[in-house]
């Protein structure tokens, strides 16, 4: 394997460790600096203020990346996360989190980033495989994250952090001395249109092939968001779990997407075509959904995170269908309208989920995952209007 490769995977594992280590713990910091246990719509807004930065910027970031290279954009999106880590590390006002957050989400380009990477050095042919060790990479950073920052939130709620920007600078200077440029930068000037968050959306909906796929691309990031925004707060009030067990469940779940990502995305797509992969993905998350939603032990929640793992693995098919329908050099450009979709649902879906969860809790917290359940419902026509690979490039 190239060391650019191995460095750019290296590289989101470790911000993804960093990412683990806070998520068990975040509600409790929220806790105990307004000192009320009602904060799912405080966290929800927290998560969406990070998002609207992203939903802005990720675009600018992907097309800045195209005219002046991957690698800068890259150090100044980890710069910038270590600096957030930082000032959750020690402020005592909750506005300056939302700060910390939105400049977070100012400068979070790594995915986007690290996809347009990767596209730049592996041959179409070979991107879902790729593409699956890169969640693999991901899913790895989520084993052992959230584990310790469960674990170090149950002593003080502010170490995670303080670990948390550590990871990061750890992670900056492995960029800034091994990760060398992978895509030559651009000689024409750049169309300051373009930075404008919702001109490479336009610019995207001229590809036709991409249309269902960034539709459905939707559709999966506002399911993903129920995760993100309720998981914690739904394990703690159900089953009663600690940090250290949220932390052991996050762990679980980030160790079985590495192996099911890893092992499993090259077979499936192989066996079943990039667009059967994606179903599969779909049917099994969603089946995951509906028994957590009715859960009523501990247990049954761990059950059910290898039928989530798996569930993964129809992203980096999706993924590689999206990378087909643009050109070579337009890749940047695709992975920052991507980024933006993933950054619009996490916008309005923690928003939107976090009161829901807030209004059903008094009676049934499960209603969450059943909107996530008819979601899925929604986005699998839409998969069955997509084209087939060998056509995408044609449709464009």
């Amino acid at each position: 394997m190239k060391r650019s490769l191995i460095v750019i995977f290296a590289t989101v594992a470790l911000d993804a460790a960093g990412i683990a280590l806070i998520f068990p713990i975040l509600p409790g910091l929220l806790r105990s600096m307004t000192g009320t246990k009602e904060i799912s719509s405080l966290f929800g807004a927290m998560l969406a203020v990070h998002a609207l930065m992203q939903f802005v910027f990720a675009p600018v970031l992907g097309v800045l990346s195209d005219r002046y290279g991957r690698r800068p954009v890259l150090l100044l999106s980890l710069a910038g996360t270590a600096a957030d880590y930082l000032v959750m590390a020690f402020t005592p006002h909750v506005w300056l989190l939302f700060a910390g957050r939105a400049v977070a989400g100012l400068t979070a380009a790594n995915t986007a980033v690290a996809i347009a990477y990767i596209a730049d050095i592996t041959p179409e042919a070979e991107r879902a495989r790729r593409y699956g060790l890169f969640h693999a990479f991901y899913g790895a950073g989520f084993v052992l994250g959230p584990v310790i920052g469960g674990a170090l939130g149950d002593v003080s709620v502010r170490d995670p952090f303080l670990a948390a920007a550590a990871l990061n600078g750890v992670n900056l200077l492995l960029a800034l001395l091994m990760l060398p440029e992978s895509h030559q930068p651009a000689r024409t000037p750049i169309d300051w249109r373009a930075l404008n968050p919702f001109v490479p959306l336009r610019w995207a909906i001229a590809f036709r092939a991409l249309v269902p796929l960034l539709t459905v691309f939707l559709l999966i990031g506002l399911v993903g968001q129920t995760y993100s925004t309720i998981w914690v707060l739904f394990v703690e009030d159900r089953f009663g779990w600690t940090g250290t067990e949220v932390g052991l469940s996050l762990g679980t779940f980030g160790a079985l997407v590495a192996l099911a990502q890893g092992f499993a995305v090259g077979p499936a797509t192989r066996r079943l075509g990039e667009r059967g992969t994606l179903l599969l993905g779909i049917v099994c998350e969603a089946a995951a959904l509906l028994v957590l939603a009715f859960a009523r032990a501990g247990w049954v929640a761990f059950a059910v995170i290898p039928l989530l793992a798996f569930g993964g693995i129809g992203l980096p098919a999706l993924r590689a269908l999206q990378t087909k329908a643009v050109d070579r050099e337009s890749q940047g450009q695709l992975q920052g309208v991507v980024a933006s979709l993933v950054s619009l649902a996490a916008i309005f879906g923690p928003l939107i989920f976090s009161w829901v969860y807030a209004y059903s809790r008094p009676g049934w917290n499960g209603l969450t995952w059943i909107i996530g359940v008819a979601i899925y419902a929604v986005a699998v026509p839409v998969v069955l209007t997509v084209a087939r690979p060998s056509l995408l490039h044609r449709s464009t």
